[in-house]
């Protein structure tokens, strides 16, 4: 009998349409769950419209600036049928200081950390943490939000609008290259796993960066043990796992509850799809053919799936549209200040006015990137500083350039890194200044 599966997500992601193509290639009924079809009545009970057997949450808590409300949505259905990954599971698992105290109280391996939320308190305790630390947002996403701190830089308790924390920097073999493993989990087994390593002038691993991936295979045994005890601690239907290697054994970084698996599939050829299909059908009491999902496992078909909403003003490809100016957050180590941003195709890098940087604390420096402008044909070579931007409800961590824009209008320009996720509308703006004539610096990699 044939069960219908709900995938809760209110982005196009690849990963999702993978998951309801998956369904539907298994026989089953695939249903997208998101802004244009949703709703849910409360009279004589509750009852959710479009109806389904069973729902596989993957809602992107980690780059919205509401969780709680996507939380809460998640929440409604859980009386209605049976869900993956459920809501205060997840509440868990995406709060990174959450999630290490939790794997900590059963003595899974985790790094030294510390939270305050008063400033003196958190920078009076930076020393335990000796001459270098990692310094990160409790919520964050693709690397975002994380940095390598001195011991004598001063850091806040918050990053714009999430909390943040001290973490040790483990020791690692000093000549071998810096590497992650990731380890990602369906259903109680280990679907695939790949090695992260941090592309040049960066220590972080994430393939959202430019990391490369391998993959492992075997994967080790601590590790293999670790990220199986994690997910099942915390609960979770499906989850990739990340794990570091330090001079004394493997640590867990982190349990990513919607994490994507792109790179997985690039490095392994497995995508985890057809298994998260499989185990959504299987809650539901359907069955599936498990050679067909070992068969789908070999594929990773993003196409727009068949489950997809009919009938919607809004297209299921049509990123948000962003202005000529925004009004944007932008969030360094030491405070946030809501600027106008101005928004700008031709430029592959954010760029950040110094003086702007320097209020927010971002940075520290990571790398040097060559610009240049239509008049200086050699190029100038400017600072790489990662910051925090928000932007309709998103939140970027990018490597922006650092540059004396006192000259110019607006102190944050929104370059490729960031407009590449949105809709350019030129004709829009946030301010009432009229045509501008600044000249802007390209950036190009050096």
């Amino acid at each position: 009998m044939s069960r219908t599966v709900g995938v809760l997500s209110l982005h196009n992601s690849k990963e999702t349409k993978a998951i309801l193509n998956a369904v539907d290639e298994l026989g089953h009924e695939p249903v997208w769950l998101r802004r244009e079809n949703v709703q849910v009545a409360i009279e004589d009970g509750v009852t959710a419209s479009p109806s389904v057997d069973v729902v596989a949450n993957r809602l992107l808590l980690s780059s919205s600036e509401q969780p709680c409300e996507l939380l809460g949505l998640a929440n409604t259905y859980l009386p209605l049928v049976p869900m993956l990954n459920r809501p205060e599971k997840v509440l868990t698992a995406f709060h990174k200081f959450a999630t290490a105290a939790a794997l900590a109280e059963r003595d899974i391996r985790v790094p030294d950390a510390f939270l305050a939320l008063d400033a003196d308190v958190l920078n009076a305790n930076r020393t335990r943490f000796g001459e270098e630390a990692v310094y990160k947002t409790a919520i964050g996403t693709h690397g975002g939000g994380t940095w390598k701190v001195g011991a004598d830089e001063q850091v806040n308790p918050m990053v714009g609008s999430r909390f943040a924390f001290l973490q040790s920097l483990l020791d690692q073999d000093p000549d071998a290259r810096n590497r992650d493993l990731r380890v990602y989990i369906v259903d109680g087994d280990i679907v695939g796993a790949m090695y992260r390593y941090a592309p040049d002038e960066d220590w972080r691993t994430n393939v959202a960066l430019g990391g490369d991936v391998e993959p492992a295979d075997p994967v080790p045994d601590e590790a293999a043990a670790f990220a199986l005890e994690a997910t099942d601690e915390l609960g979770l239907d499906y989850a990739g796992v990340d794990l570091v290697e330090g001079t004394d054994g493997w640590y867990v970084l982190e349990v990513n509850p919607t994490a994507g698996f792109r790179g997985l599939f690039k490095a392994t050829g497995v995508s985890p799809a057809p298994y998260i299909a499989k185990h959504a059908i299987e809650q539901a009491g359907g069955e599936v053919d498990e050679a067909a999902v070992e068969r789908l496992a070999g594929t990773l078909d993003d196409s727009k799936p068949r489950g997809a909403p009919s009938g919607s003003s809004t297209s299921l490809d049509q990123a948000k549209v962003v202005g000529y100016t925004e009004d944007v957050v932008v969030s360094g180590t030491s405070g946030s200040e809501r600027v106008l941003g101005k928004s700008d195709t031709g430029a592959s890098r954010t760029s950040i006015d110094t003086r702007l940087a320097a209020r927010i604390g971002a940075g520290p420096i990571k790398s040097m990137t060559k610009v240049k402008s239509g008049s200086v044909s050699s190029g100038k070579s400017r600072p790489v500083v990662d910051i925090v931007v928000g932007v309709g409800g998103d939140q970027h961590t990018v490597a922006a350039s650092l540059v004396d824009r006192s000259h110019m209008d607006y102190p944050l320009l929104l370059g490729r890194d960031i407009l590449e996720n949105y809709q350019v509308d030129v004709t829009r703006r946030h301010d009432e200044a009229e045509g501008e004539t600044e000249e802007e610096e390209v950036d190009t990699e050096e």
